[in-house]
């Protein structure tokens, strides 16, 4: 039997700068920070970004095998060119603005690439958080 009633809680990314990509989802995508929890001996940052949907920043284990790359570039070994970013590396998110928020993308000097689906109607914008991480963001946010 499934689970019902199940709903996505929350994303977890783990990040050597916390404070650095909050900020990021905070000015580019308009998270709201959230009361979090004291967890100790590491950061932990929570953002919201409706009732249902969190994204939690957890501090990077410094014992972490992972590689990272120079502040604000994607960690050694991931995609630098939009272009390129594997279909099932991403965070997607809808916007009712899709030209607006493209224009603020470039404004900020955030490298991106846009994609029209055939259909004509959908289009795409997919880059990079701080971190590396992909995002897209597409017009179906109406």
């Amino acid at each position: 039997m499934a689970a019902a009633g199940l709903k996505l809680n929350h994303i977890a990314r783990e990040s050597p700068n916390v404070k650095r990509l909050a900020a990021f989802y905070e000015e580019v995508l308009g998270f709201e920070r959230i009361e979090t929890p004291n967890f100790g001996d590491f950061d932990v940052i929570w953002l919201r970004l409706s009732p249902d949907l969190s994204l939690h920043l957890i501090e990077r284990d410094p014992q972490s095998r992972l590689p990272e790359g120079p502040h604000g570039s994607p960690p050694a070994g991931a995609v630098a060119d939009p272009r390129s970013l594997p279909r099932g590396h991403h965070i997607s998110f809808g916007v009712s603005n899709y030209d607006e928020f493209v224009q603020s993308l470039k404004e900020r000097g955030i490298k991106n690439f846009e994609k029209t689906q055939p259909d004509g109607k959908t289009r795409q914008v997919f880059f990079f958080d701080p971190d590396g991480n992909g995002l897209e963001v597409g017009s179906w946010g109406n």
